[in-house]
């Protein structure tokens, strides 16, 4: 399930008796699982304060609340602390958060929105830009449009050839080519303008 290192539960004791509040654990959670977005969340929690629904691990001398519903996203996760010159750090690795990858059994559209969803757009997002999905044609053709700052970006064409439809052809068989639907004349905030490429 998941595994909370000794140097971890160490810290989390001291921190709580340090807090000194009788019955104060430690809850964990899954914000937006599955998404490129997912993180963990970590908090003191008091009894009063959980809903009932939670899984209880007890730890030396404390509990850490695990929220139902993100049992699955934290599947093997591990909770370690190390100390440091400069002081200590928590560090939690879920390596389930942002979800799996669908296999070669899901639909060509599954494969190509996961690349798209968790490779590509955390890419486009440095320039303020990301793709959406409009289609999968039967040929394989991967139909795509562009927004925020890759709307109407001089580099766009650049991006889409060099960058997004290498990595879909390598990335998910079935890929033949990728295809931009986007009117770049009515992008509002493009990261480079098309005059200034």
């Amino acid at each position: 399930m998941i595994e909370i290192t000794e140097a971890a539960q160490a810290h989390f004791r001291r921190l709580l008796e340090r807090e000194g509040i009788p019955g104060l654990g430690v809850r964990l959670a899954a914000r937006e699982p599955g998404t490129p977005r997912a993180d963990v969340r970590l908090e003191f929690a008091e009894p009063g304060e959980l809903d009932g629904s939670e899984w209880a691990i007890d730890c030396e001398g404390f509990t850490l609340w695990l929220e139902a519903a993100s049992v699955p996203w934290l599947e093997d996760a591990r909770i370690d602390y190390q100390t440091l010159p400069t002081g200590g750090q928590l560090q939690i690795r879920a390596p389930r958060i942002k979800g799996e990858a669908p296999g070669a059994q899901a639909s060509l559209v599954e494969r190509v929105r996961w690349v798209v969803e968790h490779e590509i757009n955390p890419q486009l997002a440095q320039h303020r830009g990301h793709v959406r999905l409009e289609e999968v044609t039967a040929e394989g053709v991967v139909v795509l449009r562009f927004g925020g700052g890759c709307h109407g970006c001089g580099m766009a064409n650049v991006t889409l050839k060099q960058g997004i439809e290498r990595t879909l052809l390598d990335r998910v068989a079935g890929v033949t080519a990728v295809r931009d639907a986007t009117d770049h004349a009515t992008g509002a905030a493009p990261y480079i303008p098309r005059d200034a490429a």
